[in-house]
């Protein structure tokens, strides 16, 4: 991560992202701020980012245009997305074309703040030569990789924190409340269903393509992989 990560703020709400962005500077977040869908493919273009946090409803290119875009370009950037749409089919959409969270408006500034804390921190993986070996599955910590019997699993940034934490745990359930402070570095429960979306990925990545299957659930007490 850069000494002074930027943030790009896409939003075309113009007061609100003046706020947002102010808010975020003031707390030690250098922000650029775009207001349509041009203007950010520009700006991404021109600058190096550590961050971005994207609408989705926006002039030129919508917010799900510019994630699939970005990501294009940048594996592993951070790309949270802003939005009015909190149904599950948005949420979805999002994470499926790379988004790593998705907060819905109107929200706490705690909350953006406590986001993008998590984001922008070094990662506290274990050393480079460090894997992790459960049955078929490999975990590559130096190339950031998952193999399931010979075959690379495509995972976004967040699920491969979030595989790693329960991978780490063997045979221990992992509360929500934990998964949330150790995955998303949050104290409070949001209220969204955040976590079942995203064990539900992994499942889907991870187990479904496979007889055998890793991740399992303790109703009523959280996750664990054996």
């Amino acid at each position: 991560m850069a000494n002074n990560p930027m943030i790009l703020l896409v939003e075309d709400e113009v007061k609100l992202g003046q706020v947002i962005k102010e808010e975020l500077t003031r707390h030690g977040y250098p922000t650029d701020l775009a207001t349509d869908g041009l203007e950010a493919s520009k700006m991404f273009e021109a600058q190096t980012y550590s961050l971005v946090l994207l609408d989705i409803n926006l002039p030129y290119k919508n917010g799900f245009v510019l994630c699939r875009e970005f990501r294009d370009q940048n594996k592993k950037i951070p790309i949270i997305m802003l939005s009015a749409a909190g149904e599950i089919h948005d949420k979805v959409e999002a994470f499926n074309i790379g988004a790593d969270d998705y907060i819905v408006k109107p929200f706490h500034f705690v909350e953006l703040f406590a986001r993008v804390k998590v984001f922008l921190k070094r990662s506290e993986l274990p050393a480079e030569t460090d894997k992790i070996v459960i049955g078929d599955m490999t975990i590559d910590f130096l190339n950031k990789t998952v193999v399931r019997n010979g075959v690379n699993i495509n995972l976004t940034a967040k699920e491969f924190t979030l595989l790693v934490l329960l991978a780490r745990n063997k045979d221990r359930v992992i509360s929500k409340q934990e998964i949330l402070e150790k995955v998303w570095d949050l104290s409070f429960d949001t209220g969204t269903n955040t976590i079942e979306v995203y064990i539900s990925f992994l499942r889907n990545k991870i187990d479904k393509p496979f007889e055998q299957k890793l991740i399992h659930t303790k109703p009523g007490f959280g996750y664990y992989i054996k």
